[in-house]
């Protein structure tokens, strides 16, 4: 038995998932299927280890917010690297979250953030949401000072 997240895209698959490997280390292509004229139909890989399949099944099925990737990140460098190379084409989002040029939603998280979120005091970990929801990519200097000035 195997487990795989599974996105379909209208046509960019092998595109995106070049581009994903590109960006998030330790990441590969695994398998192209392709279709008769050459063009990718389904495209296998692993982001981080973990395995997602992409479809090209042309439109009528876009993306959601509803499913989307989360990639924690241990430093602010590398949310703001992560972040700004997947927002350029896309469109910013609240609390983290973005769509990239190709319609995927993600979720660039610093994982010092779990750490603030999950605190035994309930006025710090408010303070930490309320300035989360005023940001679009995260700023862990932001969030820290939040937790401690609370």
């Amino acid at each position: 038995m195997a487990v795989t997240t599974f996105f379909w895209f209208e046509s960019e698959a092998e595109q995106a998932a070049a581009r994903y490997v590109e960006l998030v280390p330790r990441s590969r292509v695994t398998d192209i299927t392709r279709n008769p004229d050459g063009s990718a139909f389904v495209v296998s890989l692993e982001l981080d280890g973990q395995s997602v399949t992409f479809m090209n099944g042309g439109p009528g099925h876009p993306q959601t917010d509803a499913a989307s990737i989360q990639v924690t990140v241990d430093t602010q460098d590398e949310v703001d690297r992560l972040w700004d190379a997947l927002v350029e084409g896309g469109a910013p989002g609240e609390c983290g979250w973005l769509v990239d040029r190709y319609g995927m939603h993600w979720q660039v998280v610093p994982t010092p953030l779990l750490d603030l979120m999950s605190g035994t005091d309930p006025a710090k970990t408010a303070a930490v949401g309320t300035a989360l929801r005023t940001m679009s990519k995260l700023d862990l200097k932001v969030l820290r000072d939040a937790y401690d000035n609370a």
